[in-house]
């Protein structure tokens, strides 16, 4: 094939994704929830600092700081509502790249939604190993090169309810992760280039208290995979054939930035 039909055949591919946008035969599903003061985020016990939730301050409303206009500043921490982790969040990480430098093909990939819901429901503790990966690939495939893992459980419906979506007690936050193992194969034997959670963070509620502490930021974040948190919808995407798109903010020297994730699914 020479270049010319290589273009023709890379430019026929794009038509064909534009017009299935345009006529409906791809879907396009937000997995992303809304910012606002509202918003659930992270809470870290003392002596740890916290980042602050998302807020608006006005500058101006049609008025005489701004006559034709309205706008606002934002004021946020980066890993705030559904927002990625890029490597240098972690002090394993430290040395790698900040969410400006993250390549935009790795922000793109096949969906993989993998259900554990039934699971979580009986017990919010509950932490994904490496055997329910195994029996996903037995049903639906071999995990392709550039995937992202969509762990699908059922932990948005808490998501109205600051209390119920952090799940605190007197023996801290409980919500689903993943065991040692399993963060550090797909960190260092799966072709992943991400997970993607409906909690606030990409580990367990609990995971302080695994070795090493917080093993999917440990692992993931060391190895360039990154992880997104706090999706929604997920339910709406089949377990393969959806492709996913992940859209921080490219801040330099950003540990992290609230995201646009969207799915594209065959309608």
């Amino acid at each position: 094939m020479d270049m010319n039909s290589t273009t023709d055949v890379r430019l026929g591919s794009v038509a064909h994704l534009l017009e299935g946008l345009a006529t409906r035969r791809i879907d396009v599903i937000d997995l992303t929830t809304k910012l606002s003061h509202a918003t659930p985020t992270l809470e870290l016990p003392e002596p740890f600092a916290n980042l602050i939730d998302f807020s608006l301050e006005e500058v101006s409303a049609y008025d005489q700081p701004g006559p034709y206009w309205k706008h606002h500043n934002i004021h946020t921490g980066e890993h705030i509502g559904t927002h990625l982790d890029a490597p240098v969040h972690w002090i394993t990480g430290r040395d790698g790249k900040d969410v400006a430098r993250i390549e935009p093909n790795r922000l793109i990939g096949p969906a993989l939604v993998l259900d554990v819901s039934d699971e979580v429901a009986a017990d919010p503790d509950f932490l994904l190993d490496i055997h329910h990966i195994r029996a996903w690939e037995t049903a639906h495939g071999p995990i392709p090169d550039g995937g992202w893992l969509l762990i699908r459980t059922g932990w948005e419906a808490r998501a109205h309810d600051r209390q119920q979506f952090l799940n605190n007690d007197e023996t801290g936050p409980h919500s689903p992760g993943l065991t040692v193992d399993c963060a550090q194969w797909i960190a260092e034997e799966s072709p992943l280039s991400g997970i993607g959670v409906e909690t606030v963070g990409m580990d367990a509620g609990a995971a302080g208290a695994q070795e090493p502490p917080f093993p999917a930021h440990h692992y993931l974040l060391a190895n360039d995979k990154y992880g997104v948190t706090s999706l929604r919808n997920l339910s709406q995407l089949p377990p393969t054939g959806a492709a996913l798109i992940v859209a921080p903010l490219p801040i330099v020297g950003g540990t992290g930035s609230p995201a646009r994730v969207l799915a594209l699914v065959n309608a």
